[in-house]
């Protein structure tokens, strides 16, 4: 079973995601908060695979909750998704740093939502449409000098080619036909990659793809 906590201030949003989600054979409610801190407390407590977590939270906003989940070591395999009302640029890439899986709109069509939640725990990376991209060039445009990129040498050719492919918003199936690979091995390529570099998921692969310096900003493509 893949275990959700529920993080939004409106009762009505809690209720609803609930019965959605709990409907679903394979998905069970934990647990549920109104405010970032209490979020933060039910997460230690219960050890959910999941958190929905809106941004917008009275005593610690969502993104800062967010970021104490995914920094905590004791919390590794708990994957955040971020939920707004407004899918707005700043929110996305405010929400990628702060460790975030994916990142949802309240208003995504609710096998969407489900979709979602298996996603991230498969360790896949989950953006509304049409984010990706914004959220590649928001990366560019903010892009500085690149760190020292001695991690990448654990990478083989191979794996860093992948990885350079997943910096400028390719899918596992964009990068098989690049390749001219299945897309079950590119799909391994990645993961191989993640373990590598100790990423949670893929869009955590992104900052570390332009941290590094493996992809620059203009490589868009």
């Amino acid at each position: 079973m893949i275990r959700v906590l529920l993080a939004d201030d409106q009762s009505l949003v809690r209720a609803g995601f609930g019965a959605l989600l709990g409907a679903q054979p394979d998905i069970e409610i934990a647990g549920e908060a109104a405010d970032g801190a209490e979020a933060l407390r039910q997460v230690r407590a219960l050890r959910p695979d999941v958190v929905l977590m809106d941004i917008r939270m009275p005593v610690l906003d969502g993104l800062a909750a967010a970021r104490h989940i995914t920094e905590d070591p004791a919390l590794p395999d708990v994957k955040v998704i971020m939920l707004t009302t407004f899918e707005l640029d700043e929110y996305v890439f405010e929400a990628i740093r702060s460790g975030a899986s994916g990142f949802l709109v309240k208003d995504t069509e609710p096998d969407e939502l489900v979709r979602a939640v298996r996603a991230v725990v498969d360790g896949d990376a989950l953006l509304s449409p049409g984010v990706t991209r914004r959220l590649i060039a928001e990366f560019a445009a903010r892009s500085k000098e690149p760190a020292a990129a001695d991690a990448l040498g654990r990478l083989t050719e191979r794996e860093r080619e992948v990885m350079a492919l997943v910096g400028i918003g390719l899918s596992n199936e964009e990068i098989a036909r690049r390749l001219v690979v299945s897309p079950l091995t590119a799909k391994t390529h990645v993961s191989r990659a993640m373990v590598k570099l100790g990423a949670r998921d893929r869009a955590q692969l992104v900052v570390l793809a332009y941290e590094s310096g493996l992809v620059r900003p203009g490589w868009l493509g």
